[in-house]
């Protein structure tokens, strides 16, 4: 965790933005929006299985526990060092002698600071992001890019904390007592200019956005789109595949950055009815406003863990100055002790911020499953979705509750396979959003 440039980064990655135009009412019953071929066999519509997970993927998914308590365990070891050695007040030193003017000090010593943090943690990432894909099958990347894409990843860290991190030490000098609050609050309107220039700038750093090679398929969504809502946006696909074998699609933007995108990865995988089932869930997130919902939701949860490491560090300052070297929190040298406090308190809330995740997913299926009414697309893309990506169908309750932000593969076929209000003359929960009863021929 690097601060609050991390905090922002988190919300722009999650957040899809709402489209601004009105929806037209129903006043008819749903049509069937992806044609289906006449004479299709009775077994087609059987439910779909779930498969049981392969070996690799139960070693997958084991193996993946283990890094994510490795890398909590990091997070959390890495400041304390740096704190309780009472070598973040030595580097906050070093900054002093070479800048004089507060804002000047703190670039000079987050620059060693993320330097220095960046390579205690360097191993760990080259585990995580090259040897362990590449040792599951399921990265193409060559180390020259992994390489390149950590540097850049670096870099926006140590640019982003450059920006943003003097926001709460100025509130620590101007408002010790409410400064968690005036830090929380400034941090949606910084996550709403990032959803905005994400796409455009941030994005195109680590692969290329270019046109659909299938002009078909490109169509097909496009009307899909207007049928959400969601119109002029453009489409794009990602060369992923350069990086993984693994499989994803979003939107994301706002006004002139609004886009569909699609890793060319899925596109290769899925089939075409199943890929539209997946373009009509992430097109609910954004006709949903699950962006808003997000910033809000996560802006709470913000203050509250701000407010926790308000409160829990005077109490650690006051007692353990001596080792720290400092005794204001205002001092620079204090980073890495609000960091160590900021991850503790994430952690403590990250079963809140997951459960209400995974409802948004979960209503985002709904929305794809009533845009397209098709159930058996819809469980075939999740079955694709599991292989591909070594999942797990039925993780256990404490993966749940700590590590998934989507509802598991199990759920989600088995809601695949079983809602079907439109077959019981129904109303659906959002048919009053969709523009157009046209067919995705």
């Amino acid at each position: 965790m690097r601060g609050l440039f991390l905090l922002i980064t988190l919300l722009v990655n999650f957040s899809t933005l709402p489209a601004l135009a009105a929806a037209a009412p129903w006043h008819e019953p749903h049509t069937l929006l992806l044609a289906k071929a006449a004479g299709v066999p009775e077994a087609l519509e059987e439910p779909v299985k779930v498969p049981e997970p392969s070996a690799q993927a139960m070693r997958y998914y084991h193996s993946g526990n283990i890094l994510w308590i490795v890398t909590i365990g990091l997070g959390l070891l890495v400041p304390a060092v740096f704190l309780f050695s009472g070598f973040s007040a030595r580097i906050r030193t070093w900054a002093t002698k070479l800048g004089r003017k507060r804002y000047f000090i703190l670039v000079v010593y987050l620059v060693i600071f993320n330097v220095l943090n960046g390579l205690l943690n360097s191993p760990l990432d080259y585990y995580s992001g090259y040897l362990r894909p590449h040792e599951y099958g399921l990265s193409n990347q060559s180390v020259t890019k992994w390489m390149q894409d950590w540097l850049i990843e670096q870099g926006l860290s140590l640019g982003g904390d450059i920006l943003l991190l003097w926001i709460p030490y100025l509130l620590l000098a101007k408002s010790p007592k409410r400064w968690w609050l005036y830090t929380g609050l400034a941090a949606v309107p910084v996550a709403v200019v990032g959803v905005l220039i994400a796409p455009i700038w941030i994005s195109p750093l680590f692969n290329h956005f270019g046109p659909m090679k299938d002009h078909a398929l490109e169509a097909k969504i496009q009307i899909l789109a207007n049928q959400a809502g969601i119109e002029g946006s453009r489409i794009f696909e990602v060369d992923k595949s350069v990086d993984t074998k693994t499989l994803n699609a979003y939107v994301t933007g706002l006004g002139d950055t609004k886009r569909i995108v699609l890793w060319d990865t899925i596109i290769a995988r899925l089939q075409e009815r199943e890929l539209l089932f997946v373009m009509g869930h992430e097109m609910g997130h954004y006709v949903l406003g699950h962006v808003f919902q997000t910033l809000f939701f996560a802006a709470i949860l913000l203050m509250v863990s701000l407010y926790g490491v308000h409160r829990m560090a005077w109490g650690l300052v006051h007692r353990f100055k001596r080792y720290f070297g400092f005794d204001q929190l205002a001092d620079v040298a204090s980073f890495p002790l609000l960091l160590l406090l900021l991850n503790v308190c994430l952690l403590v809330t990250a079963p809140i911020s997951l459960g209400f995740s995974r409802y948004l997913e979960h209503e985002a299926d709904r929305f794809g499953l009533e845009i397209t009414h098709d159930n058996r697309a819809a469980a075939a893309a999740f079955v694709k979705l599991q292989q591909g990506n070594l999942s797990n169908p039925r993780p256990d309750f404490l993966y749940l509750f700590w590590r998934s932000s989507h509802p598991s593969i199990g759920e989600r076929i088995d809601f695949a396979n079983t809602y079907r209000p439109w077959e019981k003359g129904e109303p659906l929960q959002y048919g009053h959003l969709f523009k157009t009863t046209a067919r995705v021929p």
